[in-house]
């Protein structure tokens, strides 16, 4: 079917086509009884602006705003963490008839090249940028663009980006306290890639935490959070001489492959080897036994960096904000260190 065009709507409406896009766009010109009876019109119609001529509008808004996450894309889908951030996102844009568009990379060369096409073709008002690198290019580069953007994560390495950020370092000190106070002194943390910020933030976090405890035999090691880095990780960890007792894990994807080894393996979760997740999810409830995680809003986080979008897309001064930091939630998974 044909596109209806402000042409129908001024012939079905028996008005001009200026008294159409005075309606549509919410300029005076038209009485109030006119406005509404266009409106009604264009809605029975099915009429819907067009991205490009709303960029070539008074004000120039696509009405879409853009995220590129930089991961494979055979693994995107499986990532509770992103589809809570997306439904977010979502959310707070289905009330404003903003749309979504996303896109998949799997290098930060990539990823700046796709913001580099949608400022020059017009196609997003705005970007959210999300895992904040260590020396991050991508600051530069958006600013350098002018798009507005808003990065999920810092606040510091963030330019003149504003941000949302969650004290991850509270969260790390948290876990280790408590496997500590179960009596548990040989503790891993399988952490992220170690190019992202809050990986580094929550490996010395991790480092801190456990110096204080006086648990001189725990450290790190680094992973890609996908299922199977936590399973090689986990059966190189469990198969050695000196096997922790308790593992930490930066995704609750690696955690429960990380369960999976332990069961192939003949370790008992918890009475022989205790598991906490980062990020609870479906996923860590399923599970048997239940993983004790960290809970976080993350629907939430994609709708405050969404509205914060909005603000920085609308030209005002948006300042940086701070989430409520993850909680642990202890489940069967945690447990006494055996003696």
């Amino acid at each position: 079917m044909r596109r209806p065009t402000i042409v129908d709507i001024a012939k079905a409406a028996g008005v001009s086509k200026g008294a159409v896009s005075y309606a549509l766009n919410g300029r005076p010109g038209v009485s109030k009884e006119t406005r509404e009876r266009i409106l009604e019109i264009a809605r029975e119609l099915g009429w819907a602006p067009s991205g490009p001529a709303r960029a070539l509008s008074p004000g120039g808004r696509i009405g879409a705003i853009g995220l590129v996450i930089d991961r494979p894309a055979h693994s995107l889908g499986l990532e509770p963490f992103f589809m809570q951030l997306i439904s977010g996102i979502e959310t707070e844009l289905a009330a404003s008839g903003v749309d979504l568009l996303l896109q998949v990379t799997e290098d930060t060369g990539a990823e700046i090249a796709v913001y580099r096409r949608w400022a020059a073709e017009r196609r997003v008002d705005g970007v959210v940028l999300v895992d904040l690198r260590v020396d991050d290019p991508r600051v530069e580069a958006v600013e350098e663009l002018s798009l507005p953007a808003v990065m999920l994560g810092g606040p510091e390495g963030v330019g003149s980006l504003p941000c949302l950020y969650t004290d991850d370092a509270a969260s790390v000190r948290e876990v280790v306290h408590y496997l500590a106070a179960l009596g548990h002194r040989n503790i891993v943390q399988v952490a992220g890639p170690e190019h992202f910020v809050h990986t580094r933030t929550r490996v010395e976090a991790f480092g801190e935490a456990a110096a204080q405890a006086g648990l001189d035999r725990a450290r790190s090691v680094h992973a890609d959070y996908t299922g199977e880095a936590g399973t090689r990780t986990t059966r190189r960890l469990l198969a050695a001489t000196d096997r922790p007792t308790a593992l930490v894990y930066d995704n609750d994807l690696m955690a429960v492959a990380g369960l999976g080894v332990a069961h192939e393996m003949g370790v008992d979760v918890p009475s022989q080897l205790s598991i906490v997740a980062w990020d609870d999810s479906v996923l860590c409830r399923l599970v048997r036994p239940s993983l004790t995680a960290i809970v976080r809003d993350v629907v939430s986080y994609g709708r405050q960096v969404a509205l914060m979008l909005g603000e920085a897309i609308a030209g005002g001064r948006v300042e940086d904000r701070e989430t409520a930091r993850g909680e642990l939630y202890p489940r069967a998974s945690t447990g006494p260190r055996a003696v």
